[in-house]
Order: structure tokens, then C-alpha cells, then sequence
């Protein structure tokens, strides 16, 4: 399996510019989910024509397994322009069951009604548990039920795979 990151945030810039032109999105709203989606976000906000900082989005109190015992959350900072009528790219890091992203888009519509909102992933795992799909896609993997995929970073970004 390839992990090369660079390739793949590479790869994943140029469908993301032709995906925003193809959808006539100009000027976006790149929202990052914390901590690996920012990272991504951070990357590919660079290859795009926009003029809006990145936005930044913890989504710890929007998770449905926040009651769960055991759950420790280490709170980030949720940081989101006036997002009324605008086009918004979520970008997260792994798209595995989905909840993630509802839980993002949850939060999302509490701050506002987009215009739309395009979800861009840089590894998807094909093992979703919601209709939720990414419009952009860095790589998909197929990986054994013990393993999994661990971003780090933020700068350098590093992938590996760990078996739990």
C-alpha cells in the first residue's frame, strides 16, 4: 500500500481546483476539522483561489459518542467567518463510519445556512455507517480490521498505519 502523502495531498490539490471550478465555487470557506483535517486544510487552501482564512472546527461536544465513559476530550478552538450563503469546503483527514462529518456539518449550521458544503478527505476507508460521501478524495485504502490510519504532523505531515 502507498502511503506517499506528498503525492497524495499533490494529487488531492488538483481535484480540488477542478472540482471548485467545475461547481463554479469561487472565493470558498475551507473549514478544517481538528487536529489532522487543519493540517489537510492547511495544505490545500493553497492551491485554491480564496481570500478567506482558514477555519478551524472542533466537533468534540457534536460527536454522538461524547457521553460515552471513558471519553476525555482535549477541546480545541472552533474558529468560523460569517458562513451565511457561503460555499464551504470540509476537509478532514479519514472519512471512516461518517460521524465525524455529520457532527461538522451539526456545528456548521448552528453558526449558519451555507450555500453548500463539499467534503474533501484525504484518506476514505470505505466503511461508512452514513450516507455521507466525499466529493474529493486523496486515496482510498482498504486496510485489515486491525489496523488503522495515524496522521501527524503538522509539519512535516506523516502517515502510517498502526495495528490495534
Amino acid at each position: 500500500m502507498n502511503l506517499d502523502i506528498e503525492a497524495t495531498l499533490g494529487q488531492m490539490s488538483q481535484a480540488l481546483v477542478a472540482y471548485c471550478d467545475e461547481k463554479k465555487i469561487e472565493n470558498p470557506v475551507v473549514v478544517g476539522i481538528h487536529s489532522g483535517g487543519v493540517w489537510v486544510a492547511e495544505r490545500l487552501i493553497k492551491a485554491l483561489s480564496t481570500n478567506v482564512p482558514l477555519a478551524t472546527l472542533d466537533i468534540t461536544f457534536y460527536r454522538d459518542d461524547f457521553t460515552r465513559a471513558g471519553l476525555h476530550p482535549k477541546v480545541k478552538q472552533t474558529s468560523l467567518p460569517a458562513i451565511e450563503n457561503q460555499h464551504i469546503i470540509l476537509v478532514d483527514d479519514v472519512l471512516m463510519s461518517g460521524r465525524t462529518i455529520r457532527a461538522a456539518m451539526n456545528e456548521i449550521f448552528d453558526y449558519g445556512r451555507p450555500a453548500s458544503i463539499s467534503l474533501a478527505i484525504l484518506y476514505d476507508l470505505n466503511q461508512g455507517e452514513l450516507p455521507i460521501k466525499a466529493d474529493v478524495v486523496g486515496q482510498v485504502l482498504t486496510l485489515n480490521p486491525d489496523q488503522r490510519v495515524k496522521l501527524s504532523g503538522p509539519d512535516p505531515i506523516k502517515v502510517s498505519l498502526i495495528e490495534t
